[in-house]
């Protein structure tokens, strides 16, 4: 089937000479003379035109007003609208509804054909964007939290309760690695946005100056090397979700200006004079406790109060062991369908070695664990031997391994027990001591300036020589 162009136009020697062309050029053509016929093809028919061609004035009405009955109604397609007599209020208010283009009859039929081609570029985009959102509503469902443990299945309610609500803003709380992302995945694409965007933003993985551009975006000429107008997350979110990851991690004075950009839903790009309204739920995160960084002065009390319309906190998988027996086959068969692996048989002891761990990095642990041994597995047996879960019981449930300095080596462990930022902290603070607090000979050991370093010593609140 070729593309569909669905023509409206009440002079019938000239819809039909369009129609004629256009078949010539490969398009399936539909085409009617009145706004009752364009009614029942759009609307009861469920006709999926990528392009619609309407002559503005029928007899019956104005395809002004069929678009914005169209447009209410999420009817997808992009509109080419013609008018023998053109005028600056129907071409305003063409534009505003959404229309592609506002001809004047007549038109050559050269540039029509360039501009129904323009239009059906932009309707591919929008119908495969539209599949996409379709894919990703359905990937995190609500029953994508996994598990029937009486905590899971108690979160699970809570994330469907949630998921109905047009709420403006939550706080996700729990360990690090529990599933934070996916719960606010699951929380837009269930909810009543599910067609807008959803930005994610690392609050820790972002510098201070560039967070606050990226956050807010910038004009041309706001600081060195902006070269050209960019839209912040907020303003990409509009109508959406924006996901603040880490939030604690955001410096106070950007914390003040969320929180007028929340309250007043509207900000301003850095370098400009105008004010942008936005529309975004935000959904923030953190593996840190938020109360406290508030007593202790670190995080904004108005902003926190202002975000915690509603708070959800999800459980450890140390508390959810019996979710194991769904969480763990599901992950083989994705690593399965990733690697072209075939594990197929999951042995008791896997699950015995399992329930015994304390899992000190959470789910994220979890499927660090079963990709090591699904890409290692020689047959269709998960393998124990490569499940590394510690050299003991008693390792396992204390959790006690973590990072090590032997020399001149330091050790890591890369089984989620321990966040990016970290680890960051952790090496900077080792290179410090072993410097004697010099700031000069640490930051030449770890291979960076001394500018950089003392930033990230003020970051991660260490203490150095200088102070």
């Amino acid at each position: 089937m070729g593309n569909s162009l669905l023509i409206i136009e009440d002079d019938e020697a000239f819809g039909q000479e369009l129609a004629r062309h256009f078949i010539s050029k490969g398009w399936d053509v539909d085409c009617v003379q009145t706004l009752v016929a364009a009614r029942r093809r759009l609307f009861d028919e469920r006709c999926e035109a990528l392009v619609i061609l309407a002559d503005m004035s029928l007899p019956d009405g104005s395809a002004l007003d069929l678009l914005e009955h169209a447009r209410s109604d999420k009817i997808p397609g992009e509109w080419i609208l013609l008018t023998g007599y053109g005028g600056v209020p129907d071409s305003v208010r063409a534009l505003r509804l959404g229309a592609y283009d506002f001809l004047e009859k007549p038109c050559p039929l050269g540039r029509l054909e360039l501009v129904v081609a323009g239009a059906l570029r932009s309707a591919t985009a929008q119908r495969r964007l539209q599949r996409q959102n379709a894919d990703q509503n359905r990937r995190y469902s609500v029953d994508s939290y996994i598990g029937s443990s009486e905590i899971t299945r108690t979160t699970r309610d809570m994330i469907q309760r949630l998921a109905e609500v047009p709420f403006s803003a939550l706080v996700i709380g729990g360990e690090t690695g529990v599933g934070k992302g996916l719960a606010a995945r699951i929380l837009h694409h269930a909810g009543p946005r599910c067609d807008g965007p959803m930005i994610d933003v690392n609050c820790a993985a972002l510098p201070r100056e560039l967070l606050e551009s990226e956050l807010f975006g910038h004009e041309p000429g706001a600081f060195t090397g902006a070269k050209g107008r960019h839209r912040g997350y907020l303003e990409q979110a509009h109508e959406g979700t924006l996901f603040l990851d880490e939030i604690a991690e955001m410096d106070l004075d950007l914390q003040t200006k969320l929180l007028t950009v929340l309250e007043d839903r509207r900000l301003r790009r850095l370098g400009s004079e105008k004010a942008v309204e936005v529309d975004v739920q935000v959904i923030a995160a953190s593996n840190r406790n938020l109360e406290q960084r508030v007593r202790d002065g670190d995080f904004r009390s108005d902003l926190y109060h202002r975000l915690c319309v509603f708070r959800l906190d999800l459980p450890p998988l140390r508390e959810r062991l019996d979710d194991l027996y769904e969480i763990v086959p599901t992950l083989v068969a994705e690593y399965n369908a990733r690697s072209g692996a075939r594990v197929r048989e999951i042995p008791d002891a896997v699950y015995q070695r399992m329930r015994a761990y304390s899992w000190p990095g959470n789910v994220r642990e979890l499927r660090n664990v079963v990709e090591r041994a699904v890409l290692l597995a020689r047959d269709a047996l998960f393998p124990v031997e490569w499940m590394q879960l510690g050299s003991g019981l008693a390792t396992e449930m204390d959790g006690t391994t973590g990072p090590d300095v032997d020399g001149d080596r330091l050790s890591i462990p890369l089984d989620g027990s321990m966040a990016l930022d970290e680890m960051d902290s952790y090496i900077i603070r080792t290179a410090l001591e072993r410097s004697g607090h010099n700031v000069t000979a640490a930051a030449r050991a770890l291979g960076t300036t001394r500018e950089t370093l003392r930033y990230r010593i003020q970051k991660y609140g260490l203490k150095d020589g200088e102070e």
